[in-house]
């Protein structure tokens, strides 16, 4: 079986043998994973997080300290959800609030450049969760082996290229063209979109098989989770790349 490459939706998540413990794993209908619950949980993450940004960003200079700080709480309480596989409530909710932090913060930082860039990369990343998810339900996309392949050889190459980039900070060196305001650099932003549309299609693809094997109904939350460390990533390579637009067209 073909898995999601998000790491929060491994090919363990829906392991009903993970779950035994859980008092209130039965046979019973009502205690099944369901499309509907996940996009309810789903909704509520992107109320949490969208509310929190929000007030975040009205804070102004303090919205980077916050970011900040959301930013690590929001990395180290990702870790232990994914690796402890939990499904609770209230790590996932407080997960997105710090993950509401850091887009508070990030997104007040470029408005101060680029006045409006934050309601447009929202638009455009409901956009394409909408689109894809359309492509998706209409059969045009189909998550076989072979994309599979493709989309993680492309988000590890992502992954070395931004962490290379990271390490520079503190080495004095950049990687070239990335992060510039350059054809090449936005083309890196389209490329670097494109995969995480993708991801989407990846995570539909596995909610919707943990739906049909009965998986617990308590990973509704595990798969909102999942789903929202995809948004939140594309969120934030849509607004650098409306950014690097807005620079390249000043010039």
């Amino acid at each position: 079986m073909y898995r999601s490459r998000n790491p929060a939706l491994s090919d363990s998540t829906f392991d009903k043998s993970a779950y035994t413990d859980v008092p209130w794993w039965d046979d019973q209908d009502s205690n099944l994973m369901t499309m509907e619950g996940t996009v309810e949980k789903t909704g509520i993450l992107l109320i949490l997080i969208s509310t929190t940004a929000i007030a975040t960003a009205m804070f102004m200079p303090e919205a980077i300290l916050m970011s900040l700080i959301g930013g690590i709480a929001g990395f180290i309480l990702a870790m232990v959800i994914i690796f402890s596989r939990s499904t609770s409530p209230v790590l996932i909710s407080i997960y997105a609030i710090c993950q509401g932090l850091v887009l508070g913060g990030v997104t007040w930082l470029y408005e101060q450049y680029f006045p409006g860039i934050g309601i447009l990369a929202v638009v455009l990343t409901m956009a394409i969760l909408g689109t894809m998810l359309a492509i998706y339900r209409a059969g045009l996309i189909e998550w076989n082996r072979n994309l599979q392949i493709a989309v993680t050889s492309a988000m590890m190459a992502i992954l070395v290229i931004y962490l290379v980039s990271f390490i520079g900070i503190f080495m004095g060196f950049e990687v070239p063209y990335i992060h510039e305001a350059s054809p090449l650099g936005i083309a890196f932003s389209l490329f670097v979109i494109g995969i995480a549309s993708l991801c989407l299609v990846a995570d539909f693809d596995f909610i919707e098989r943990g739906v049909e094997t009965g998986a617990p109904k308590q990973l509704e939350w595990r798969a909102a989770f999942g789903l929202m460390v995809t948004l939140v990533w594309l969120y934030l390579e849509i607004l650098e790349l409306l950014a690097k637009i807005a620079i390249y067209s000043r010039r």
